[in-house]
């Protein structure tokens, strides 16, 4: 199929096709047929600081005034290790200010933990970044990371030095201007790893000037997200990706609280993407709605334990927070969202809430985007 589409795309081009519309496509494409080489980590891996490049690529299909590179660089994993990580940087063409541009460090939403899950390397690699024309038009460079390939699904220690590591491999690429300007805005799963990433900064990426973290339905509270969600396929899949990056990363024993079904159909249902394997996710998850657990992970170890290790907002936020929620949300649910706000609140966090009432859990991040874009030239300010 990739040979076909390089095909495709050198028939399109000989063609003169002109439009703006038709560049993406082809140009999308084309980085997508190529793709392949450049994921190939250097075995072993040369020790190297977070953030340093270990490669980097122009991408055709970048927005109209806008360039963009797919980029590998090194991060670290919650017991130290140097990984590898990719991503996509994306930065307005247009002449920098003094000092460089300011970094979004965006997180997508789930797309599953496989490594060919990662949006960078399909044809669309900025489709899921939730804004970005927005924040291309305002002048910040958006740095996308895959998340490591190693199973880290909800792990927030991994999660968000690779979402901060982003922001350093955006400034390793000169072409971008980025400067040491840095806000983090993530969806869903990505709101669980910007919120990590917001109370790991300071210690973690000094040199980053962390002016505020916005998440779009964050996956917070996890063990009443597990709980609220296990009833439907959707909650079925997403438990899944969960279980399976937690029995790998800590070596929690699935048979502890999944039946002896669930626990074989784990390894299968995360080796699929939510993004064009969902109808095998679905016939994998469908079986199992409402057979899926034989005990609560709240109340069994390690597994209540590693819950709470991984849930953001145990304390406050140390910096201006903004958080989004779909009132017709029905994965992070409003009223899980209502109490991590609550409690940051409770705690002193200078933060604004916005609940839109029709929005759903897929529609909310880009729901929100002009309301995001007016907070973000202003980070502060609380609805407390």
């Amino acid at each position: 199929m990739r040979a076909a589409a390089a095909v495709l795309v050198l028939l399109l081009l000989t063609a003169g096709c002109g439009s703006t519309l038709e560049r993406r496509v082809v140009d999308g494409v084309t980085d997508g047929a190529t793709s392949a080489p450049f994921y190939r980590v250097p075995d072993p891996l040369p020790e190297a600081a977070p953030g340093t490049l270990i490669r980097s690529e122009r991408l055709l299909g970048a927005p109209d005034g806008a360039a963009a590179w797919r980029v590998l660089y090194h991060s670290r994993d919650d017991r130290g290790a140097d990984i590898a990580v990719s991503g996509v940087v994306v930065a307005p063409t247009a002449a920098p200010p003094p000092g460089g541009r300011t970094v979004v460090s965006w997180a997508h939403p789930t797309t599953g933990t496989a490594p060919r899950c990662a949006p960078s390397a399909g044809d669309a690699p900025f489709s899921l970044i939730e804004g970005l024309q927005e924040l291309l038009a305002a002048g910040y460079v958006v740095a996308a990371t895959d998340y490591p390939t190693a199973p880290t699904y909800l792990i927030g220690t991994t999660s968000s030095q690779a979402v901060l590591d982003a922001a350093r491999a955006a400034r390793a690429v000169p072409e971008a201007g980025a400067g040491d300007g840095l806000v983090l805005w993530g969806h869903s799963q990505g709101g669980h790893a910007v919120l990590f990433a917001a109370e790991r900064a300071a210690t973690y990426a000094p040199e980053l000037r962390l002016r505020g973290v916005a998440a779009a339905a964050p996956a917070v509270e996890l063990a009443g997200l597990l709980d609220a969600d296990i009833g439907d396929v959707s909650g079925v899949t997403i438990g899944a990706y969960a279980f399976a990056a937690y029995a790998a990363n800590y070596g929690a024993p699935l048979d502890a609280i999944l039946t002896p079904e669930a626990a074989a159909a784990v390894p299968q249902m995360a080796a699929l993407c939510l993004i064009g394997q969902n109808d095998r996710l679905h016939a994998l998850a469908g079986p199992l709605v409402g057979h899926d657990l034989r005990a609560d992970p709240a109340t069994v170890e390690p597994w209540a334990s590693l819950l709470r290790e991984n849930t953001p907002g145990r304390d406050r936020i140390p910096v201006p927070v903004f958080v989004a929620q779909g009132g017709a949300d029905t994965l992070v649910r409003p009223d899980t969202t209502a109490r991590f706000v609550a409690a940051q609140c409770a705690a002193g966090a200078e933060l604004t809430s916005v609940v839109v009432p029709g929005a759903d859990h897929g529609s909310i991040a880009l729901d929100v985007v002009p309301q995001l874009i007016r907070w973000l030239a202003a980070p502060g300010g609380s609805t407390c």
